[in-house]
This record gives structure tokens, sequence and C-alpha cells, in this order.
């Protein structure tokens, strides 16, 4: 957590408090908020309310979660690491904990539901105070950026998520379902889960190799008759002299072969004989036996090979 950072989440958090107190009072925020309601966006420029009921879509929980997790789990293969995706589902946790708290203890009622005009329609019920589309699109495209690898990638990737969640915000009040000040509480309730994940950070990692402990004592109790690995404890090359074997190899001419200490054992204790990879194993009981010239028997009518025929006699005399 640099001092740079610290100074940022000072900041962010000085700014959500007074807009909260803003609203509590019923300051000229909340004024702002009924005349921007009043005014009607979605009327005004309703060539663009198609698009926009599309667009709003990219700050709902549950689309957000599924592309950007998509894109975090291949780059958790890629990587061999499971962070990306630790680091995601650490920050919708702390999400859906915070904006939701504050969305709950407040109970503001959205613009469509206000019964008094100027009022700040707290503690009625509702649910819309922080914006939760905003600060899901802050937090969710954010992560994108906060993930980066580089410099440069970090950097425009900050620029399109914060481009992203300022347009969700504003569609929003277009549309009619926030005031301004849900938005603007949305912006620094996202930037703030943001820029508290560094703190995160040494339990995220802490979470991984518990993760991956309990992935190997799985593995090992799965499969406990898979041979182990040699480095583990497992079977070893041994070295098995001819005379182990009934004999010399004869392809190697007597050099010792490398045979499998496990296999071997097992099969002793199975009684039967090791197979010896690279040799044929001379049996006792059966001496070799070498075939002496052809193997092919001499045809009845041919006499052996380089011996005098019978002389032909030549025809005319």
């Amino acid at each position: 957590m640099s001092r740079h950072r610290i100074a940022l989440f000072g900041g962010t958090l000085a700014f959500y408090v007074a807009i909260v107190v803003a609203v509590l009072v019923s300051s000229w925020l909340v004024a702002l908020d009924w005349k921007v309601m009043l005014f009607r966006p979605y009327q005004q420029w309703p060539e663009l309310h198609a698009f926009l009921d599309y667009y709003v879509v990219l700050g709902q929980r549950g689309p957000t979660a599924v592309m950007v997790s998509c894109w975090l789990g291949w780059r958790s293969w890629r990587q061999h690491t499971l962070r990306p995706l630790l680091v995601l589902g650490c920050s919708l946790l702390l999400l859906n904990v915070t904006v939701g708290a504050v969305k709950l203890g407040l109970g503001r009622l959205g613009p469509h539901y206000a019964t008094q005009i100027g009022s700040a329609e707290m503690f009625a019920g509702g649910d819309i105070f922080p914006s939760g589309h905003t600060a899901n699109a802050v937090v969710t495209w954010g992560i994108l950026a906060y993930l980066a690898t580089t410099p440069r990638a970090r950097r425009y990737l900050s620029a399109v998520s914060a481009t992203v969640s300022l347009g969700v915000g504003l569609t929003t009040v277009y549309i009619g379902t926030h005031w301004l000040s849900d938005v603007l509480l949305g912006w620094a309730a996202g930037l703030l889960i943001l820029l508290a994940l560094p703190w995160f950070e040494p339990l995220i990692a802490r979470t991984e190799t518990w993760i991956f402990a309990v992935r190997e004592q799985w593995r090992e109790r799965r499969g406990p008759g898979r041979p182990a690995r040699a480095a583990d404890g497992g079977p070893r090359p041994v070295l098995l002299l001819p005379q182990a074997i009934g004999g010399e190899s004869p392809a190697a001419g007597g050099v010792p072969l490398v045979v499998d200490a496990a296999p071997a054992a097992h099969q002793a204790a199975a009684g039967t004989r090791p197979r010896v990879h690279g040799a044929h194993q001379v049996r006792p009981d059966r001496p070799p036996v070498t075939p002496a010239g052809s193997r092919r028997p001499p045809h009845p009518d041919h006499g052996a090979r380089g011996s005098a025929g019978t002389a032909r006699p030549v025809a005319g005399g």
C-alpha cells in the first residue's frame, strides 16, 4: 500500500462521507437530484433509450461477473495461479457487504417511488443508495486494470473501466432508476474497494496456498495405487548383474542391466520371474539351440549348393 494509494483512499473516503451527509441533511445535492429527475432525460432524448437499455447491462452484477470471470479464469489457467479469480471473488464479496449494508441501512427510495418533492426519501424502505450498478461497474471492470501486468496495459484498461463505469452511472440517471447522488456515491464506493484491495493481498496469497495444499491431499487420497515419483520415495532404478539373471546379456555383451526395484520385488513376491527390458532371459531348463547351416532343407531334385551337377548331353552330337 503506497503513500499515493493511501492518500487516494483517504480522499475518496472523505468524498463518500460528504455525499452521505449532504443527502441526509437535504442539502443542495438533493435539490439537484429533483431537478434532474423532473427534467426527465428519457423524454428529452427518446432515441437513446433502446441503446441504453442494453448498455446498462454492463453494470449488472451477474452478466459482468460471468464475462470477467471467464477472462480471468483463462489467465489463471495460463499462468498456473488462482490469484486473478481470488482477487475478483474478494472484490465482489467486499462490494456485496459494504454497498449492500449501506443500501439497507439508509433505505432511500428511487425516483419512480418518491412520495414528496424536495425530500431526500431516506429511511423509507428503499435500497438504491448508493447505486449498485455504478459500484459494480467500477469494481468489475476496474479489476482488469488492477491485475494488468504492464504499465501500458494498466493505463488503457483504467481508461476503459472509467469510461464504462461513467457511462453506466449516467445511464441509470437517464432511465430514471437512480438519483444523481446515488451515482456519485456508487463511484466512490467502487473506487474505495479497488484502492483497498492491496490490504487483502496477504489473505489472498494464503488462501491460494491452502487451496493448492488441499488439492495435493485430495490427489494423494484419490490415487494411492499409482506409483510415486522417484523424488518422493518411489521405485528407483537398480543395477542387475548378469549373474543375477542367469547369464550374460546377448545383446549387451555382459553389461549390467537396469531394472525397476518395485516391479521386480512385486513379481518376486507373486512367484513370477522379473521382466528384463532390452535382453532375453535364458531359461536354465532349456539350453539355447543355435541352428547350423541353412534353415531350408535341400530339395531332393537339386544337389547341394557348390557341388558339380550331372553333365547333360549336348544336342547335335
